[in-house]
């Protein structure tokens, strides 16, 4: 049994998913504010499957979070809950300082209280695996070898200083505490169940409902991208065998520019679901004003896990885009469920 936080999410929710595949694992507790990216639609598959326990809550809830370990004595938590998009955190950072830092810091010390209380067997084999992000490193020269994990931290928006924050914190509470926690610092994830406010879900969606395609820029930002599947195996992977104390970068080895990820989507779409005039769906592309800070490049050198864990992706970014889109036209009913007239008001407001 294990606690996953923010398990109704993007990556947590394909993690609830991923992990109950595997009919030996006893079960998760899954711990979810269900903010406006929190969607139990992506959990319907296993509503009723006894081994998910769903609570809606906070971490920064510690009476929440004490009950919950005492009643259910998980062996590991998977803390998966932050704020985590970067226009969201220029617009407004009071929820990433409040989520991403005071509820980690709230949801470690529950956790450490608990842990200190375990049997010597229990405390042993007891993990906290804390999920974050390739954006803590800052932003890279296209020359500039790819992070690993010893690069300097340099966050340039809110949201990268608040994960970076929570990154420190847990560190600390390892080598305060000795309490067993691994990280993992993960590059961009794409794939289903995706909230499209992020560039890939939010280009299938505009394309397929003749909406402009918004690039920031001049569209030349490079990314390296991680089909959500193999993120999740990795955190499997590290989990279960990762050094205690010790950070990992989990990478897909894919950096593409922003405007030859929009591209390979409209290909994909002219060839599966064609537009009714004939026409490529790349000319739906339109140009917008630069967000803020907009960090050029970010790319993750996980050779470490690689040649520690022996983890690599299993996708590449053609079979993962081509899965993902196709996703998107096998689930509208998912995807109607999303697109509400708040989302509308959201893109309406970033977009201009």
């Amino acid at each position: 049994m294990i606690l996953v936080t923010g398990g109704a999410g993007f990556i947590g929710g394909n993690f609830v998913l991923d992990f109950l595949r595997d009919p030996t694992k006893e079960g998760v507790i899954n711990l979810d504010k269900l903010t406006y990216a929190g969607n139990l639609a992506t959990l319907e598959s296993v509503r009723d499957d006894p081994r998910h326990i769903f609570f809606q809550g906070d971490i920064g809830d510690q009476g929440l979070v004490t009950r919950l370990l005492k009643e259910y004595q998980p062996s590991a938590i998977v803390n998966f809950a932050a704020e985590s998009h970067v226009d969201r955190s220029i617009d407004g950072p009071t929820e990433f300082i409040t989520t991403n830092i005071v509820g980690t810091f709230n949801l470690l010390e529950c956790a450490r209280k608990y842990w200190s209380d375990l049997d010597e067997f229990s405390k042993k084999a007891f993990r906290f695996h804390h999920v974050s992000t390739d954006e803590v490193y800052g932003s890279l020269s296209l020359t500039d070898p790819a992070f690993t994990e010893t690069n300097t931290y340099e966050p340039n928006s809110p949201y990268s200083a608040s994960k970076a924050a929570s990154d420190h914190l847990v560190r600390a509470w390892f080598h305060t505490y000795g309490f067993p926690v691994v990280t993992t610092n993960c590059s961009n994830n794409y794939g289903p169940y995706h909230f499209p406010e992020k560039l890939i879900p939010l280009v299938i969606l505009n394309a397929l409902n003749h909406k402009p395609l918004p690039i920031y820029g001049d569209g030349q930002q490079i990314r390296d991208w991680l089909y959500v599947g193999d993120h999740c195996s990795a955190i499997r992977e590290v989990l279960a065998h990762g050094k205690l104390g010790e950070t990992y970068n989990i990478g897909g080895w894919n950096e593409k520019t922003n405007i030859d990820v929009v591209k390979t989507i409209c290909a994909i779409l002219d060839e599966l679901q064609p537009r009714s005039d004939g026409k490529s769906y790349v000319e739906q592309i339109t140009y917008v004003k630069d967000r803020p800070g907009h960090d050029r490049r970010y790319a993750i050198d996980a050779s470490k896990v690689e040649r520690e864990l022996g983890w690599r992706p299993a996708e590449t970014f053609d079979t993962g885009i081509r899965k993902t889109v196709q996703w998107y036209l096998d689930n509208p009913v998912w995807v109607e469920g999303v697109v509400s007239g708040s989302y509308r008001d959201w893109l309406q407001k970033q977009y201009h």
